[in-house]
């Protein structure tokens, strides 16, 4: 199992933490001496999550702040708690998503579903997070994609597959904008000489609760993942498939612009090594002119003036 490098005296932010992969990465941090803000929608399920955090790791510093990436209303208000309360912070980990609803839904924005939380309410989080981080010593922004990125494509003229709604080709869609962001933010890093490390990584099939919740959304759900069905796949725990994210969030390893996965066939289970990037995940025109794109619909942007490195 991947051993996270001590953290202390870093703070960090975690959204989606309180189950599956994100509660993960958040009880691993936590365990290394981060100070982690879980970033979480459910109240009653942030504090079961802060329960079993100090129940593992006694000496925990943890905290639960309200969030729905899926409300940029919501995102504004913790993105301004959070700079009401800290000078600055460490690591953001956009982790928070849906998958898959089995029909077309809207945010209260009024985007799609899995295009406004997994990939609109991220962006706007980081970009207004941006200045609190930049004043950090040595920032972070780990972006969390799918190996269904690999099949995404960026529809510009209907990002809210109003036209045609397929539940995962929408979200092959928004894991491609997911790397996007993090690898224009990287570039834009590199750019403006910022020491912020901008990178994404993927856990490969692993039996959490997205692999559910989005599928049945206004049901009752099942206990088990649907993926988890589906015999000719290999799968993996939340344990293994959060460790290509924690690399990507603590490692002196890991790299801006750097993308970590599973090392396994198909990338699906397996340690954490480099993953794949498509010609079409690398197509930077792509990724800044979806940025530009997310601008608009966010009304949110980059910090100006820029902030010295």
């Amino acid at each position: 199992m991947y051993r996270v490098p001590d953290q202390t005296g870093r703070t960090i932010v975690v959204t989606g933490a309180s189950g599956g992969i994100g509660k993960e990465v958040a009880t691993r941090l936590a365990g290394a001496g981060a100070h982690v803000i879980l970033a979480v929608r459910n109240p009653e399920k942030g504090e079961q999550a802060l329960t079993d955090i100090r129940a593992e790791h006694h000496d925990a510093r943890v905290e639960m702040r309200l969030i729905d990436t899926a409300d940029l209303a919501s995102v504004r208000r913790f993105a301004a708690e959070v700079d009401d309360n800290y000078d600055h912070i460490d690591a953001l980990v956009n982790n928070a998503g849906v998958m898959a609803p089995p029909k077309w839904m809207v945010t209260v924005d009024g985007f799609e579903m899995q295009m406004g939380t997994n990939f609109l309410g991220p962006f706007a989080l980081t970009n207004l997070l941006l200045p609190a981080l930049l004043r950090s010593e040595a920032p972070r922004v780990s972006t969390m994609s799918s190996v269904a990125a690999w099949m995404g494509v960026m529809r510009f003229d209907d990002l809210d597959s109003v036209g045609h709604y397929i539940p995962m080709v929408a979200y092959g869609q928004t894991k491609l904008a997911d790397y996007y962001l993090a690898s224009h933010l990287a570039e834009t890093s590199r750019r403006l000489g910022w020491r912020l490390i901008s990178n994404a990584a993927h856990p490969g099939l692993s039996n959490t609760n997205i692999t559910r919740t989005g599928r049945y959304l206004g049901k009752s759900m099942p206990n088990k993942s649907y993926m988890g069905n589906v015999p000719f796949l290999p799968i993996q725990e939340a344990d293994r498939g959060a460790e290509p994210m924690l690399f990507a969030v603590a490692d002196p390893a890991a790299e801006n612009g750097g993308y970590y996965g599973p090392n396994g066939k198909l990338e699906l289970t397996g340690i954490v090594s480099p993953a794949r990037v498509t010609k079409r995940m690398a197509d930077s025109d792509a990724a800044a002119r979806l940025w530009a794109v997310a601008e608009k619909l966010t009304g949110t942007a980059l910090p100006q003036p820029t902030p010295a490195s």
